[in-house]
């Protein structure tokens, strides 16, 4: 009977958790109605499914706005050892800003 080989269980497998890790399959063993954590488990390991997001294009804008972020803070130490504001410098930063919020649009609309 193929129910069998599901009855005789040999292989031990062993996982260690965070307490928060642990806290949250505890509470969605729970809603799912199983009685014991090993019933969760093996359920949701064999008729369970993993999804995988693709953060790439985040990954990405982030790169870019820490290199923007950098390039204002050279700027800003500019200022700070000058102890002037040029507007040039000023124009430079509201490039940079602006430049941030398209490529925020832009990374933002090939995610939908």
């Amino acid at each position: 009977m193929d129910n069998e080989k599901f009855r005789m269980r040999s292989r031990d497998i062993h996982i260690m958790a965070t307490e928060y890790e642990y806290a949250r399959i505890k509470e969605q063993q729970e809603a799912s109605g199983k009685c014991s954590l090993r019933e969760y488990m093996i359920d949701m390991a064999m008729n369970g499914y993993v999804i995988n997001v693709d953060y790439s294009n985040l990954k990405e804008l982030a790169y870019e706005i820490n290199k923007i972020g950098v390039n204002i803070n050279q700027i800003a130490h500019k200022i700070n050892i000058k102890d002037a504001v040029y507007q040039t410098d000023m124009d430079e930063v509201k490039e940079k800003i602006d430049l941030i919020w398209k490529l925020i649009r832009t990374k933002f609309y090939q995610m939908s």
